[in-house]
């Protein structure tokens, strides 16, 4: 059996979409929403159209500590975290719970399966090229879900207060002990705009910053981009690889600028896909 914990901030505009890709799930006995600094009607959805489902309302509004909070609620093992603004294909737990046993994998998560039919022609190129890259579908990355074992679990404390909770799970666990699991699906709706992208592209690169700078984890170096991507520039989807590292550069200068101004950084969000 497993758990499942979901941290919202607001969330009741997609907040149905994920419970219900949950609530048919075997092996998945709790199901946890971490409702925090909710100005919404998040909370009275979950209480009123799933009472099967623990629904904490927590008056701060932070991630990481909505993750603290559900954790005391941990029923069984293995732990799916997945964001509030996802879904999960049919099977996903038990499919996963068993290829974690199978494998001996601490860490896991879905396949990404990446929504850009609303995305404009840019954006569809950057994830075109993004899904195209290895450590993507190998590397438990930006998949907006991760599980972990109890025995993984044991790696770290509390969630600390970063802004890439997923970056730092992973960090703390090498590349033979994590994976995605094959036959197992996220589904992530795209941003439907080039800024959205920006801004939580850029939020994804800080985060990666702000780990390496506070040293949490182990020190694993970054993907080797000078061998992956010149495949992708000398193939048919060399337009894309173009665009890709262009926002690439967008990416870093922009969480280069904010981490030199960290004290005073405001979350950016995607309201696009929701």
């Amino acid at each position: 059996m497993a758990t499942a914990i979901v941290p919202a901030h607001n969330e009741s505009s997609v907040i149905r979409r994920c419970l219900d890709s949950l609530i048919p799930q075997e092996c998945l006995d709790t199901i946890i929403v971490a409702c925090n600094g909710c100005s919404d009607d998040t909370v009275a959805i979950v209480r009123s159209e799933y009472p099967s489902v623990i629904c904490l309302d927590i008056e701060k509004p932070s991630k990481v500590n909505a993750l603290n909070e559900a954790e005391k609620h941990i029923s069984s093992w293995p732990v799916f975290y997945i964001d509030a603004d996802i879904a999960i294909s049919d099977g996903a737990v038990k499919c996963i719970s068993d290829g974690m046993l199978e494998n001996n994998l601490l860490l896991a998560a879905p396949e990404p399966v990446i929504d850009t039919s609303k995305s404009p022609w840019l954006v569809r190129r950057f994830y075109d090229a993004w899904l195209r890259l290895p450590y993507i579908r190998q590397g438990v990355i930006a998949t907006c879900t991760f599980v972990i074992s109890e025995e993984g679990r044991k790696r770290f404390g509390e969630f600390p207060d970063v802004i890439a909770d997923d970056g730092y799970v992973r960090s703390h666990f090498y590349d033979h002990e994590l994976g995605n699991i094959a036959g197992a699906q996220v589904f992530v709706s795209a941003p439907r705009t080039v800024k959205s992208l920006i801004k939580i592209k850029t939020r994804a690169r800080l985060g990666n910053v702000e780990l390496k700078a506070r040293k949490l984890g182990y020190d694993k170096p970054e993907p080797d981009y000078g061998s992956i991507l010149p495949s992708l520039l000398f193939s048919r989807h060399w337009l894309s690889a173009i665009v890709y590292i262009g926002f690439v550069a967008i990416f870093r200068s922009r969480a280069k600028q904010q981490f030199n101004d960290l004290d005073n950084y405001q979350w950016e969000v995607d309201h696009t896909s929701r």
